[in-house]
């Protein structure tokens, strides 16, 4: 008797421990203790030193949660597979690309996307960003204008091929609409205001080349606005982008534009606080300055970073699309 209740309790252990083999998923859901969710921190390389250290700070910072690593470029083939061979030598089981761009509506982030195998057709831009590239990462971006070293053609067709990995790669939003940055840019725009009830907040973007991609950013930055609105208490909060890259004429429209606007607000009899929507100041800010000669507004003596919060959205951004990238 006891024979035969030993070998019935057998089969029933074996029968519940094949029935939760079926049940479990083939990849650990992120959380569990087996999955290894990595970071690839896409951002602009700099040519100024302290832009570089504020984007290896929020590195630093994310790594402490999550395995991080950074990829400097626009759409730079060969400084993103040197950071996923990093992350993959890490022992991920999965990554998540988060763009640190202001926006997910450019030919940048389209290529990251071909790059990263989320896209299947290839932007015409990449061709660029390829001969930037060259094999060797030899590009920087000095927020407004970009500067490559001399390519090797020969390198080309290498640095637009998709990336190589053995593990899943997720892409993420860029900065767009989030809540984090409406929440800075209430604070930059509070700490140049003295008197909300007589000033206006204009934000200011870089903004991209193409009109349909133009109207995206303005969007966004309209969603950002109106988050802003509903803690403070101005007279209005506008936006506006700059069209540094565009042909003169579309660059000197965005210009007229904007100082027109700087001018109809004060003869208004407010104060108009000029809030730069951009990661970083390096350059943008002066070319900014110039644009407004001889009218006047202020401006925060800072942009996005440095803030602990972009930490924040980088490690909230990541975890939220790892639950995708695992499954």
């Amino acid at each position: 008797m006891r024979k035969i209740f030993l070998f019935v309790f057998v089969l029933f252990c074996c029968f519940e421990l094949s029935k939760a083999q079926a049940q479990s998923p083939s990849v650990p859901a992120a959380g569990e203790p087996h999955a290894r969710v990595g970071v690839l921190l896409l951002a602009h390389g700099g040519s100024a030193q302290e832009w570089n250290e504020e984007v290896r700070h929020v590195a630093d910072q994310v790594d402490l949660v999550m395995p991080t690593e950074i990829a400097f470029g626009m759409a730079t083939r060969s400084s993103m597979q040197a950071a996923v061979d990093r992350l993959v030598a890490r022992k991920v089981t999965a990554i998540v690309a988060v763009p640190l761009f202001v926006s997910s509506h450019s030919s940048v982030i389209d290529s990251i996307s071909y790059l990263l195998g989320s896209r299947s057709a290839e932007p015409e831009d990449l061709k660029m960003f390829a001969e930037m590239d060259h094999g060797s990462g030899g590009m920087v971006m000095d927020h407004g204008s970009i500067r490559s070293m001399p390519h090797d053609p020969s390198m080309t067709a290498e640095a637009r091929k998709p990336i190589s990995s053995p593990v899943p790669i997720r892409l993420a939003s860029a900065l767009d609409h989030h809540r984090i940055v409406a929440d800075i840019l209430r604070d930059r725009a509070a700490s140049v205001s003295r008197d909300p009830a007589h000033e206006v907040v204009v934000l200011v973007a870089h903004g991209p080349v193409p009109d349909s991609e133009n109207k995206l950013w303005l969007d966004d930055m309209a969603l950002l606005a109106s988050e802003m609105g509903q803690q403070s208490h101005y007279v209005g909060i506008e936006c506006l982008t700059l069209r540094d890259d565009a042909d003169d004429p579309v660059r000197s429209a965005a210009t007229e534009q904007l100082r027109k606007r700087v001018e109809q607000i004060s003869k208004g009899g407010n104060t108009v606080l000029l809030v730069p929507l951009l990661l970083s100041y390096g350059g943008i800010e002066g070319g900014l300055r110039k644009r407004l000669d001889g009218l006047s507004y202020r401006m925060p003596s800072q942009a996005l970073l440095p803030d602990k919060r972009i930490v924040d959205w980088v490690i909230d951004t990541a975890a939220l699309s790892s639950t995708k990238t695992v499954q």
